[in-house]
């Protein structure tokens, strides 16, 4: 652990749909000196993402679905374009990314590739993202995906051209970082 930071009290704040806590600690700051500081972190758990892609056809899979908190932050119909993610549920990263595969496209995935991690939102959100790709092709299709009803999941399955999808970045139709992300990767490393 960091020597400069001492945990002084963890308030819980909320634990309705994940867990909202109230940190005051002493900072050691580079002058030497102590600070008192209080910050809030939610923690949500970790989860992964996944960008499915078809070489052969130059396309991508991506999902459609609400997301409130950009509906209140002024996403006029709270509809974010999306790469496949989860929350790690009680597996390993690699298997939970499969399972939300197929939950969310309906396409079934034997080997999938971790290109990166990283920390979507550092100043309040503890989650770490572990970032994954896969070639999927038409014989993997076993559903048609749309999410898990009991988890109030309502997911469109969108195949999109990847030039396409690149371009609604530009037009801000894909304004989701950790799909963006994924996209960028694609295009730098020549997948797609």
């Amino acid at each position: 652990m960091n020597p400069n930071v001492k945990i002084k009290a963890s308030l819980l704040l909320s634990d309705n749909w994940y867990s909202l806590k109230k940190i005051t600690f002493d900072y050691l700051k580079k002058d030497g000196t102590w600070e008192t500081q209080e910050r809030e972190a939610y923690d949500r758990g970790n989860g992964a993402v996944i960008l499915l892609y078809n070489k052969a056809q130059q396309t991508i899979i991506l999902t459609r679905q609400f997301r409130m908190p950009t509906y209140v932050n002024g996403n006029e119909d709270g509809m974010m374009i999306e790469a496949c993610a989860g929350i790690l549920e009680q597996e390993n990263p690699e298997e939970s990314i499969k399972r939300e595969t197929e939950e969310e496209t309906g396409y079934r995935l034997l080997k999938v590739e971790k290109v990166m991690e990283a920390y979507m939102s550092p100043g309040s959100v503890t989650e770490i993202l572990y970032f994954f790709i896969a070639e999927y092709d038409s014989t993997m299709k076993i559903n048609e995906g749309g999410g898990v009803a009991a988890e109030q999941e309502e997911i469109e399955v969108l195949e999109l051209d990847f030039q396409q999808a690149m371009e609604m970045i530009k037009t801000k139709e894909i304004k989701d970082a950790k799909t963006i992300m994924l996209m960028q990767y694609a295009a730098l490393h020549d997948i797609l």
